[in-house]
This record gives structure tokens, C-alpha cells and sequence, in this order.
């Protein structure tokens, strides 16, 4: 591919693809002989079937797993038997139609080997992007390049390419930016141009005096949003006006849209303003994309779960007190999504998967009137009732929105509710026999990225607030208290974030978190340096999301096969040995002094960083997956792949009646590398990218999983209806 892209003499695509073509039969012989035998689509589609089945047979592994009885666990395919399998899953799938949901539905007919027949007998044009998956599918079939899979030390090497929010230079510079916003907002208070009355001085306050009064300000959360940038113009001028007339273009379409805008001063100080590429992971967070703005108010749901209609089960079958407050797809965890503030966030993550939820008005910055009404205690008795008559049910998520943008009042609320649930659950069940006991409560999470957005939000009574929650609720036999945050990248860790943290760890509560794979995220050495920095302050991974969505999120987007070679080559190198996961598993109770623990436990393995988290794609049908193959390929080059259901984890029922899951991705592998390197990345880099087209989801980490009961459940679900 490279060597294609450096030639100086090839002028434009068109040149390019006949060169691949050159490239492929050169390469190949016995596929250029086949095509010479072959006088039609169909004879050429029975004489390579003949040809791959012949390649198949010596390999016992991938033989059964293109007949799907593969078990996960034995030595896994060739290379090149991974490329049979990909070639005959395209010949059974001829023919496959599909709504591209990319593509305002349009369906489209699956025909990849079609398409290759016409272009490499016929010379017909095909997209650039086409002809190098093709390309590189024939150089893993022939082994015409053997692509080494990354080191140790590559992985070391690219980690150090990326900054952390606790390195000098960069604390330093962020000193800069927050004393410049600071003078900025100054002025703008002065000549009335921002008014807030909590927020102001006395006439003849001296310049030096309203400084040290914005400095206290900062340290409190109502100043950073009650000052949160609502409109592209201020926000621009609070960044030395760094942005380009092209992008303030899409910040103003997008505010004109209808997108909410909401960023506050603490996660604006992040940004840069000078030396550009390491907040490139932030700003895609921030700042809003052509597609994302001509994609709103036509969002489509990806999660069809979350479609819920009074009276009427969800896609995974479960029964739900409320259409937008509890959310739920598998049998033990369900979500709860208070009516308070915590509906809100303090910020806008652009990518976001609750953009549905926005575009609906179900999710919204309108702080002010997000205040809990009175109805909203009997509705949380409501929703925490069904949580008690549960039969499955023994882990709850409060998230949002965002758990943390509760006030202390509300939140404390929701906890102590939360501790009567449980209570009046385990009483109820010493009326039960045993076999037919309820799960009871064991784990309580909060979803939150306040760490990264706005840890002046955690304060001493927040932490009052979760200790002796904590304390009551072990005693009542809860077993795991879990903040589950969002870091996208090693610079959103900031000396703030980490006292934050630390502060959370010694009230007792494991933090843990989740990483979307966004296509600045997916950068080599990127997750593995922010795998890094969470475990230097005490932080557990948890998931690496592929970012879902459609068309909105295309910029955004990283293909799934560089999931799983961030994955194979990157991750790997996190890898723990068995005899590591009781000291690991201890530490969801020992959350003191966690990040020395975790010190030690790396030094002990000689590994960088804990590989914890597993690597999922949440499903446009029911859970988490990240078990595909890849069984077609688009006119445009984008990848069409086939997920199964993870076999790791308990489904609702519902699982044994669906089928497998086919996704058209958003984006080509080939444009997602020149979105690489448009970033600056050597894209020689990536080149082993081309061969991961299936891959299985991984086991959750033992941390993870759910303690022992020392009765046992009853096998019946509740809240379940299945027709």
C-alpha cells in the first residue's frame, strides 16, 4: 500500500487502481490462472470455492470455525486461513441485502467478489478504497507480506509520544490558559457583558482583587457552569481566537441546528491554544462535525433497546417502569437515570452516545430547570421497587446524563433509597426457599466523567456522602461500590482529577473506567498511555468502547479491525499472569492507597500498564460484543461485519431467537488511514490493520465479575415477556 502511495508517478486514483489491479495478479498467479479458466461470474465464484477449500482442509481450527464450531481457546487460525475464510464468507453471502443506515437507508446489495471479477478481468474502475482491502486480502492469502506484529518496546516507544495531564509542561501551560480566560471574563464582567449575579464585586474592587477572587471561583463547580460557553463566538475568544474560519463555520451551524452547546472554563483551560496534536483526543470531543450537524433531528437510534413503549417489552425483552428513566438489556444490571440534575452533564462529548436522547430533549442543558420536582421521590420509589421485585437484578448503574451533577441533597437521596431497596430485598427473600431466593443487591455504580470535566465537583461532603454510604450498605451485604468514569485520553488527567480521585479511593470506592476508541483515541500508543496514567492514580480500566452511531460519528469513527489490533498488538502487552487476579480482585474492597498497589502489581508482571478492560462494541440489537467476521465489503470499501452475541456473559432469553447482528461500518480502512494521516501518523505503522477481520469477544476480568451468593436463585425471571 505504501510503496503505491509514495510513488511519485502515479497522478491520481484512477492510476492508482490500476496499478493495485497490476499489483494483485503479479502477486497472485493462481488467482490470475483462475481468472483465465473462468468465462463467468459464476465459474469463477465455483473454481475459487474449489481453490479455498483445497487452502482449508490441512487446517482443522479454521475449518470449524468457517462452520461456526470453532471453540474459543484453541491455537487460532493462519494468517491465510483467516483470508479463506473471509474470501468464502463474501461467496456465501452474495447477494445479501442490507439498509445502510449511513446512508439514509439506502439498502444495498452485498457483491464484493462480483465487483473484484468485473475489475480484475474487465478492467472496470472500482474506489481506491475497495481495491486495497482486496489488495491486502490477497497478500494475507499468499503470504506476499508478513506484517510483525508490535513489540514491547514499539508499544513503550508510541506511549511516549503522548502527553498526560500531570506533565510539568503541560500543567504549566494550562496555568496560562486558565489565567487567560480568567482576564478575559474579568473584562467581559466589567463592561456587562456576562452578568451572573452569585458571580460579581464591589465598584472599587481593584483588578489584582477580582484575579484572587476568580481564582477562588475556580475551585468551585457552580462558577464553571454557570460560566459554561453556550455560543462558538465566546468560546473561540476564550481560546486567543485559535479556531479557523472553517471551524467556527460548523460551531455556528451546529448552534444554529439545534445542538446543544455547552463546554465550562475547567475542560476549556484544557485545550491548547499553541502547539497542536496532543488535546487532539479533547477537541474531537469538543468540536462539532459537518456530518454530526446534517445528521441531527434524523439520529436513529443504535441501541434498539433503548426504544421503549409504555406497557410493551424492550428488543431484549424486559418489562420497564419507565421509557426514559431505566434502561436494561441484560438480566442481572439495569440502569437508572434520575429526573434531577444528573440528567444533565458538564459537558457535551461529542460522540456521545445518549445524542439520541439530546436530539429527543430527553437529555439537556437547561440546568435550571432540572431541579427534582415533587413528584420525583415517588417516581424513584417506583423505579427502585422494580430494581426489589426482581428476580435477577443485583447490580444498579446511576448514571445520566451524569450521577455527580446530582446535588449532594438529591444524591443522597438516591443512595439512601437505593440502601432500602436492598434492605427490604434481602428480608424479603428469608421468606423464600432456597433455589427459588432473589438475587439480591450486590454492587452500586455511579456513571460519571466529572473527573474529567469538572472534579471541582468533588467535594468533602460529596465524599461524607459516599463513605457512609458505603459503610451501611457493606454491612447490609454489598459487596462492590464502583465510580465508573470516562477519561478519553491521559490529558484530561489532571493534579485535580487525581486529587479527586484519590479523595473517592479512600471513601471506598473502586474507580474504574471507560475508553471510546474514537479515531484520535485509536492512534498508536494512545489507550495504552492512558491505561498507564489511570493505573498511576489508581484507576482500573474497564471497557474500550468502538464508537457507535452512524453517519454522525463518521469522523469520530475507528473501524473495528483497529479495535482488535489495538487489541492483538498493543493491549497484549497488559497482560497479567492468573495468579495476579485475587491480589487484583482484593483491591474492589482495598481502595486505600490503590495506586501503590497497582504500582506494584505492574512491576511484579514487568507490564506497563493492567490490561483489565475488555475491548466491546455495543450492539444495534441487544448487549456487547466485540465477535465478528467480517462477511462482506461495500462499493465504497467499508467493511460489512457479522457480530455474535458475547458467550462470556448471561443474555436475557431473548438472545436464543435473535440472529446475528450485520453492521456496515462507517468508514473504509483505507479512509480511516488517511484520517491518520492527516493527524500525523505514519501510517506504515498501521499496516497489519488490513488482516484482523474476525475476532472473538475476550472474558470481563475477574475484578468485574459478580461475587458468590451462598444460597441459590431462583431460575425464573421477572419483568421478562417474550412472545
Amino acid at each position: 500500500m505504501f510503496e503505491l502511495l509514495n510513488n511519485t508517478r502515479i497522478q491520481n486514483k484512477k492510476e492508482l487502481v490500476i496499478q493495485i489491479r497490476t499489483d494483485i495478479l503479479n502477486e497472485n498467479p493462481e488467482l490470475a490462472n483462475l481468472l483465465n479458466q473462468s468465462n463467468s461470474i459464476e465459474t469463477f465464484f465455483q473454481n475459487l470455492k474449489e481453490y479455498l477449500f483445497d487452502l482449508l482442509k490441512n487446517d482443522i481450527n479454521a475449518f470449524q470455525l468457517y462452520n461456526n464450531q470453532y471453540i474459543h481457546g484453541k491455537a487460532e487460525p493462519s494468517n491465510r486461513s483467516i483470508a479463506v475464510i473471509r474470501l468464502l464468507d463474501y461467496i456465501d453471502n452474495n447477494g445479501l441485502k442490507l439498509d445502510d443506515l449511513n446512508n439514509n437507508s439506502i439498502e444495498i446489495i452485498n457483491r464484493p467478489l462480483e465487483i473484484l471479477f468485473q475489475y480484475l478481468k474487465f478492467n472496470e474502475i472500482v474506489s481506491v478504497d475497495f481495491a486495497y482491502d482486496f489488495l491486502y486480502l490477497f497478500r494475507q492469502l499468499s503470504g506476499y507480506f508478513v506484517f510483525p506484529k508490535a513489540t514491547k518496546k514499539d508499544v513503550e516507544n508510541w506511549m511516549q509520544r503522548h502527553s498526560s495531564g500531570l506533565d510539568n509542561d503541560v500543567i504549566l501551560e494550562r496555568k496560562e490558559n486558565k489565567d487567560r480566560i480568567i482576564r478575559i471574563l474579568i473584562n467581559k464582567i466589567d463592561k456587562g457583558e456576562i452578568v451572573r449575579a452569585k458571580y460579581n464585586w464591589p465598584e472599587n474592587t481593584s483588578f489584582e482583587e477580582k484575579l484572587i477572587l476568580m481564582n477562588k471561583w475556580w475551585n468551585d463547580k457552580t462558577f464553571h457552569l454557570q460560566f459554561a460557553v453556550r455560543n462558538p463566538i465566546l468560546l473561540n475568544e476564550l481560546l486567543d481566537n485559535s479556531f479557523d474560519a472553517k471551524t467556527m463555520d460548523v460551531l455556528h451551524k451546529a448552534v444554529k441546528k439545534g445542538i446543544p452547546f455547552f463546554v465550562n472554563l475547567h475542560y476549556l483551560s484544557l485545550l491548547n491554544t499553541k502547539a497542536k496534536g496532543n488535546d487532539l483526543t479533547i477537541r474531537q470531543y469538543v468540536i462539532y462535525s459537518q456530518e454530526l450537524i446534517d445528521e441531527f433531528g434524523d439520529i436513529k437510534a443504535w441501541e434498539k433497546e433503548d426504544i421503549v413503549e409504555p406497557g410493551k417489552p424492550n428488543a431484549a425483552g424486559w418489562l420497564l417502569p419507565s421509557h426514559d428513566s431505566v434502561h436494561r438489556r441484560y438480566p442481572e444490571v439495569a440502569i437508572l437515570i434520575p429526573s434531577t440534575m444528573g440528567r444533565a452533564c458538564a459537558g457535551l462529548c461529542v460522540s456521545c452516545q445518549r445524542m439520541y436522547g439530546f436530539q429527543r430533549g430527553d437529555l439537556n442543558f437547561n440546568l435550571d430547570k432540572l431541579s427534582p420536582e415533587d413528584t420525583w421521590p415517588k417516581r424513584l420509589k417506583r423505579y427502585l421497587d422494580y430494581f426489589e421485585n426482581d428476580s435477577q437484578l443485583r447490580d444498579i448503574l446511576i448514571t445520566g446524563g451524569d450521577a455527580f451533577m446530582s446535588s449532594d441533597k438529591s444524591l443522597k437521596m438516591i443512595l439512601d433509597a437505593v440502601y432500602d431497596m436492598a434492605k427490604r430485598k434481602k428480608e424479603a427473600n428469608i421468606k423464600r426457599p432456597d433455589g427459588g431466593k432473589y438475587a439480591e443487591m450486590l454492587r452500586v455504580r455511579l456513571g460519571t466523567r466529572i473527573f474529567a470535566y469538572l472534579p471541582q465537583r468533588i467535594t468533602p461532603d460529596l465524599i461524607k456522602i459516599l463513605k457512609e454510604f458505603k459503610e451501611k450498605a457493606a454491612k447490609l451485604g454489598l459487596k462492590q461500590f464502583v465510580v465508573q468514569t470516562h477519561f478519553e485520553s491521559a490529558m484530561e488527567i489532571t493534579p485535580e482529577a487525581k486529587n479527586a480521585i484519590e479523595n473517592i479511593s479512600k471513601a471506598g470506592w473502586l474507580v474504574t473506567n471507560q475508553l471510546v476508541l474514537t479515531s484520535a483515541a485509536a492512534r498508536r500508543g494512545h489507550t495504552a498511555k492512558l491505561r498507564k496514567v489511570l493505573n498511576d492514580i489508581g484507576v482500573i480500566p474497564y471497557y474500550t468502547f468502538t464508537v457507535k452511531g452512524f453517519n454522525e460519528n463518521i469522523v469520530n469513527f475507528a473501524t473495528n479491525a483497529r479495535a482488535v489490533q489495538e487489541l492483538k498488538e498493543e493491549k497484549i502487552w497488559g497482560r497479567y499472569p492468573d495468579e495476579l487476579n485475587e491480589k487484583i480482585n482484593s483491591l474492589v474492597e482495598k481502595t486505600i492507597d490503590i495506586a501503590k498497589e497497582l504500582d506494584e502489581i505492574r512491576n511484579f508482571a514487568d507490564i506497563p500498564f493492567l490490561a483489565t478492560d475488555k475491548t466491546v462494541l455495543n450492539l444495534p440489537g441487544v448487549g456487547k460484543s466485540l465477535g465478528f467476521r467480517v462477511i462482506g465489503l461495500s462499493l465504497d470499501g467499508r467493511r460489512i461485519l457479522r457480530f455474535d452475541h458475547d458467550s462470556n456473559r448471561k443474555h436475557s432469553p431473548i438472545i436464543q431467537k435473535m440472529e446475528k447482528v450485520d453492521i456496515i461500518e462507517s468508514k473504509s480502512i483505507y479512509s480511516f488511514l488517511m484520517q491518520l494521516k492527516e493527524f500525523g501518523e505514519d501510517i506504515q505503522e498501521y499496516e497489519s490493520i488490513w488482516n484482523y477481520s474476525f475476532s472473538y469477544s475476550e472474558k470481563r476480568a475477574s475484578i468485574f465479575e459478580y461475587p458468590d451468593y451462598d444460597f441459590n436463585l431462583t431460575k425464573n425471571m421477572t419483568n421478562l415477556q417474550i412472545d
